[in-house]
């Protein structure tokens, strides 16, 4: 309740100026036109994992990467539109770092412009990458729970954070190989009881090598999930995977 209030207010106060330039803005995004075209698109990328293409690659007309043809993840496919840089990785930051709602509304907003622009059926359920409990008391809430929610309710998709934990406590990925990464996270999540779902989505705010989405997406495939798509707000550019 306190959280929907505190949303609002501040919705209010920043809803007639652009949150990056400023500039005089009456439209329900957030962000004047200008600055909305000059986000960083992940135009060129590969349909599976969204890893953006090299210009190279990209003429070539990919449409999957190396990766993905050598060793396919357990997801189907994913939805990620913008790269991790300025100014989303700026503004993912703000949100999950300092707790700045009017940031997440932005990004929620928009990602949800990208989805209803697609045709593909939509997923029996939103599912956040869950926090270790450790993690969530460090941090005070979990930013991908935070922007699946309001996706979710604009998307009038059912959202189930319950349905899959952390099991355990693990380092942060950031500076780790791939190789180290998948490592740290083996075992790390699991499904917490019987479903129905067939159709998922696993959501994350930025996805890096892709190694926390799939281990959570093998979980899923065993408890008998079929679909598994990927949305995330941001990929980088990294290929360690």
């Amino acid at each position: 309740m306190v959280y929907k209030w505190l949303k609002n207010k501040l919705l209010k106060r920043v809803s007639n100026q652009c949150l990056l330039c400023l500039a005089p803005t009456h439209n329900t995004h957030l962000i004047c036109r200008g600055c909305k075209e000059e986000l960083p698109k992940n135009q060129y990328h590969c349909v599976i994992c969204s890893l953006p293409f090299a210009p190279a690659e990209a003429r070539k007309q990919l449409l999957v990467c190396g990766h993905c043809q050598k060793n396919p993840p357990t997801y189907t496919t994913s939805v990620i539109p913008h790269l991790y840089a300025a100014p989303i990785k700026q503004l993912i930051s703000q949100f999950k770092f300092h707790s700045n709602l009017t940031y997440a509304s932005l990004l929620a907003q928009n990602f949800v412009h990208v989805i209803k622009q697609r045709k593909n059926n939509l997923p029996d359920c939103i599912i956040p990458v869950p926090l270790h409990q450790q993690r969530l008391q460090e941090r005070g809430f979990n930013q991908a729970l935070e922007l699946s929610r309001m996706i979710a309710s604009q998307l009038n998709i059912p959202l189930d954070y319950s349905l899959c934990q952390r099991a355990k406590a693990t380092p942060y990925q950031s500076g780790l190989s791939a190789k180290q990464r998948k490592q740290n996270l083996k075992n790390a999540f699991h499904v917490t009881r019987s479903h129905s779902y067939k159709h998922v989505v696993i959501f994350d705010d930025v996805v890096t090598t892709g190694t926390t989405v799939n281990e959570l997406a093998k979980q899923l495939k065993k408890s008998g999930v079929e679909i598994i798509e990927v949305w995330a707000i941001a990929r980088t550019s990294n290929k360690n995977e």
